[in-house]
């Protein structure tokens, strides 16, 4: 059996990778673990990955943004790429150190706000500003994951570290990459990028207009990438 285990984006939590991924790994006929953010937010992952592939069943990593640069850390990691047989990377957010990333600098600005205006103006704030889809479903994940631990995750993310194009050429394991062209927070040159770098992969196109109302079609562009990564 292949253990899919994934991680949502800064700010996101597992209901939504759930629903990103969900349908895809089930028409795989794989298991699907969902890893729900803490306040060690990369290491609490790494941690959790471990301990799922340290169960003995394959696994292939992946997540949403911030998710998809820790799942694909963790295959690049030469100690544990042997338990891997791929990287599912939707919206690769950036490459090496965050700096110009405008997913980083979203990432900080929310948590200045809310330390500073508390939840209530900052979710009101973000969703006069974000299409309907999205406003309903940050305001749904912050408040979920408010008090605990959701400024720590997003000031944790907004200076994370990615993997490089050097490590990213050293990747051992299929990369299956989902862009989306108009997402200004997740630039689809970003996506694109690790693609060319990794020995095997694959990238799919899937507008945010389209998959953000059903965010099933992320999840599926990002498997039929993997799946072709795979053929190569």
């Amino acid at each position: 059996m292949t253990t899919v285990i994934v991680m949502p984006g800064t700010g996101s939590d597992a209901d939504f990778a759930a629903r990103v991924f969900g349908s895809s790994v089930r028409d795989a006929g794989a298991s699907l673990e969902c890893l729900e953010p803490e306040p060690n937010l990369v290491g609490s992952y790494l941690t959790r990955i471990d301990a799922i592939a340290d169960r003995g069943d394959r696994v292939i990593v992946g997540g949403v943004s911030i998710g998809a640069a820790i799942a694909l850390a963790w295959a690049c990691d030469p100690a544990r790429s042997a338990r891997c047989d791929g990287v599912l990377a939707a919206l690769p957010p950036w490459t090496g150190r965050p700096d110009g990333s405008v997913a980083a600098q979203s990432a900080q600005v929310t948590a200045d706000s809310i330390d500073r205006d508390g939840l209530d103006a900052t979710v009101a704030a973000m969703a006069a500003s974000s299409p309907a889809w999205l406003g309903t479903e940050l305001a749904r994940s912050w408040r979920a994951l408010y008090p605990r631990g959701l400024v720590t995750q997003l000031r944790a993310a907004a200076t994370y570290v990615a993997p490089t194009l050097d490590d990213i050429a050293r990747l051992p394991v299929p990369l299956g990459v989902a862009v989306a062209p108009d997402d200004p927070l997740h630039p689809a040159v970003v996506g694109r990028s690790w693609a060319d770098a990794a020995p095997r992969s694959a990238v799919t196109d899937t507008p945010l207009t389209e998959f953000g109302p059903d965010e099933r079609l992320l999840g599926d562009a990002c498997w039929a990438a993997l799946a072709s990564a795979g053929r190569r």
